[in-house]
């Protein structure tokens, strides 16, 4: 009898475990954006009523980065800049939770493990995006969920398109530079979005709470955010697709608004125009500009994206305006970027690209500035889940006052990256 029992557990034990390595090893999600090569150009996750469920599934995926970075500062004016050097920066990583929870229904769920601003592992946010609604009735709304996507949760929410080009922490790889926008618009808050795709057309309704920070204490604080896009996009055939979207952002009774402050995992470019005794913790947005427009803000962003073969354009204008709680007036800041990217040889595994970012405001000093970036890149798919690129920055600051750390101010150099994404 115990050599039976110990037979039958150790056979239940094993099944089970064949039963969790089907279920990890089987990887595909419904309407879902792939994390890896596969991702590149996808902007919202794809609309499919074509159905692969069969019970629960969890995909457990992730990424990894590490930088080397050569890259020089000067000022002529405010605090001693603090020397840097070449060297290699703090690897990043993340945890991705993928679960198909039902048929038209699955949740993400983000964790940053490593990041310049915290060390140790912290949850970026998650949601949790309904496709069909037959979980309350088979077929139920078909007719209307053919076409509509929802999505509720902490998250990061979906004003304008540059953010699906940015690097989330350790996810760089659908990123051809290693750096994002100057003025960097990300933030996560507490709502939800509705969105309405049809023959090429997008729809999205959101609202949220304009929290980036949630809790109990300090409910004047608190207030809804309305977000707003509408825009087209089609593969016109094998070789050409064309978008273009508009996108708004509005906040209403919100004492702070986080939008272009949210991202904590930091810059890429690591203690760039920061005083002496500066910690990589700390100062860990260095070389990107928040206008602190973080009282009644309002914002836009148009972006075109064209892709004829190899070779691919992706633009940004944004033009936010509000002012620091403190203000009186109002104030705006504007931002221009356009890249031009070729992929080319076996499945586009290589790549060239260059990106000009500039931005004009007018900044809460009083001063009316004015940032200029060129960046000119490389990179090497070697395989569909790793990457290497390296690129080559140069920044200016123009139109701040004597007194200011930026007076004069400049950064350029080389910057490597190497990412791996499952």
């Amino acid at each position: 009898m115990r050599m039976n029992l110990k037979n039958l557990a150790l056979s239940l034990l094993v099944l089970g475990g064949s039963s969790m390595y089907a279920q990890l090893n089987d990887r595909n999600i419904d309407n879902f954006r792939e994390p890896d090569k596969r991702g590149i150009n996808v902007f919202e996750a794809p609309k499919d009523t074509a159905t692969t469920f069969d019970g629960l599934k969890v995909r457990i995926g992730g990424s990894s980065t590490l930088q080397f970075q050569a890259l020089d500062h000067e000022n002529s004016g405010g605090a001693e800049l603090i020397e840097i050097g070449s060297n290699f920066n703090l690897a990043t990583a993340n945890l991705d939770l993928d679960v198909q929870l039902y048929d038209g229904v699955r949740m993400h769920l983000r964790t940053y493990l490593s990041s310049r601003h915290h060390p140790e592992p912290y949850v970026k946010g998650g949601y949790f995006q309904i496709d069909k609604l037959s979980f309350i009735e088979e077929g139920f709304l078909d007719e209307i969920m053919d076409y509509t996507t929802i999505k509720v949760g902490h998250m990061e929410n979906n004003y304008g398109d540059a953010h699906f080009r940015r690097t989330d922490n350790a996810q760089a790889m659908h990123n051809p530079f290693v750096g994002n926008l100057i003025m960097d618009a990300f933030t996560t808050e507490v709502g939800a979005e509705v969105y309405y795709r049809r023959n090429g057309f997008i729809g999205m309704l959101g609202f949220t709470n304009g929290k980036l920070n949630q809790s109990v204490d300090n409910p004047d604080s608190g207030g809804a955010s309305f977000l707003a896009k509408l825009g087209y996009d089609k593969q016109f055939n094998d070789d050409f697709r064309f978008r273009l979207t508009g996108s708004l952002y509005n906040t209403g009774k919100v004492a702070t608004s986080y939008l272009y402050s949210a991202d904590r995992a930091g810059s890429r470019y690591y203690l760039v125009m920061e005083p002496e005794g500066s910690k990589p913790a700390s100062a860990f947005r260095s070389g990107r500009y928040d206008p602190k427009l973080n009282n009644k803000i309002s914002a836009f962003m148009i972006n075109p994206f064209v892709k004829y073969k190899g070779l691919e354009f992706f633009g940004t204008y944004e033009r936010a305006n509000g002012k620091a709680s403190y203000e009186e007036e109002k104030r705006t800041a504007n931002q221009y970027a356009a890249e031009m990217v070729y992929r080319f040889g076996n499945n586009e595994n290589f790549f060239l690209g260059g990106r000009y970012n500039k931005v004009d405001a007018e900044d809460i000093g009083g001063d009316d500035i004015e940032i200029d970036r060129m960046q000119i890149g490389a990179g090497w798919f070697m395989t569909n889940n790793i990457m290497v690129k390296a690129e080559y920055v140069n920044q200016s600051y123009d139109g701040y006052d004597a007194s200011s750390i930026f007076h004069d101010g400049k950064f350029d150099g080389f910057m490597a990256e190497a990412v791996i994404s499952f």
